[in-house]
């Protein structure tokens, strides 16, 4: 397995260790400055450090030509696994509405089962496209922001990520509508 690989199991092996840190009732820890709960912050910081391995990971196969089947399906499972698992922990909390949260699985649903029947179809994994990447990467900044106790911020985010993640949805689906032909 290459480097970028690992750093891709290694994102699903964090997720348990933030979901259980995150899961550590606040009075536990205490609090830090502005009275921010410990535990949001040190989960904050490995969901972080998690998703700078979905940069790494990306980045590194790209640049050592080391992109892989397995690559192109677990790197975007375990964002999905990763930032869902974020996302109903910040309902939990009240820091996120459910119907955004609700939109935004629904999406990761629906794509993640159009890659399914691309693989049957053509044998081959979809690799995520830029409007896919952006809403990655502007749902991992919503979290961290909303788990750092920002939440002007984060929220900005988290509605700029729900039209990025309508936005790629549509997009997914409008460039692969030839799986459907056919079958309907």
């Amino acid at each position: 397995m290459n480097l970028p690989n690992k750093l891709t199991v290694l994102r699903i092996l964090m997720i348990p260790v933030f979901l259980v840190i995150v899961s550590i009732p606040q009075e536990t820890f205490g609090y830090c400055f502005n009275n921010i709960p410990l535990t949001h912050i040190i989960g904050g910081v490995v969901f972080s450090l998690a998703s700078v391995t979905d940069w790494l990971d990306g980045y590194l196969a790209r640049k050592w030509k080391l992109v892989t089947n397995f690559g192109k399906f677990a790197d975007p499972l375990a964002d999905k696994m990763l930032v869902m698992s974020a996302f109903v922990v910040l309902i939990a909390l009240n820091f996120a509405p459910a119907w955004v949260i609700a939109i935004i699985v629904c999406r990761e649903l629906a794509v993640t089962g159009l890659r399914l029947l691309l693989v049957e179809e053509s044998g081959e994994v979809m690799a995520a496209a830029w409007p896919g990447k952006i809403k990655t990467a502007t749902q991992m900044l919503a979290i961290i922001f909303l788990f750092f106790h920002v939440p002007i911020v984060g929220t900005l985010f988290l509605y700029i990520c729900l039209i990025a993640t309508v936005y790629s949805g549509v997009d997914y689906f409008a460039k692969n509508a030839e799986v459907f032909k056919g079958g309907m």
